[in-house]
């Protein structure tokens, strides 16, 4: 049960399963953006859900979205989500299929207020 589901039926006064947590490790990683740019696809997309122990990538960044690094920018491209036997299992698929994932950018035409 997810954290919200879990606040949402306590507020709710719904019951609430086992609170007992599971046993294996968990874990999210946040695609960061390279450089500034439009977006026009994402590569490695099925390598990365074949990496043993991802549960999920998830894009929800937009074809043709302006993207930003940090700090400029104020969001994450897409997200990975990996389980594991241990940590170390967790965070090996994690960044196994970070190293598969590739986002193709045109380039930006600059920030307002900075020189192009």
């Amino acid at each position: 049960m997810s954290l919200p589901e879990l606040l949402i039926r306590h507020a709710c006064g719904l019951p609430l399963p086992s609170l007992a947590r599971e046993r294996a490790a968990a874990g999210v990683l946040m695609l960061p953006v390279p450089e500034t740019g439009f977006l026009k696809r994402v590569e490695g997309l099925e390598a990365a859900r074949r990496v043993p122990g991802v549960e999920e990538v998830v894009i929800t960044a937009r074809p043709d979205e302006l993207l930003q690094p940090l700090p400029e920018g104020g969001s994450y491209p897409g997200f990975v989500f990996a389980r594991g036997a241990t940590p170390q299992e967790m965070e090996w698929a994690l960044r196994t299929a970070a190293r598969h994932l590739r986002l193709v950018l045109a380039p930006g035409l600059g920030v307002v207020g900075e020189p192009a």
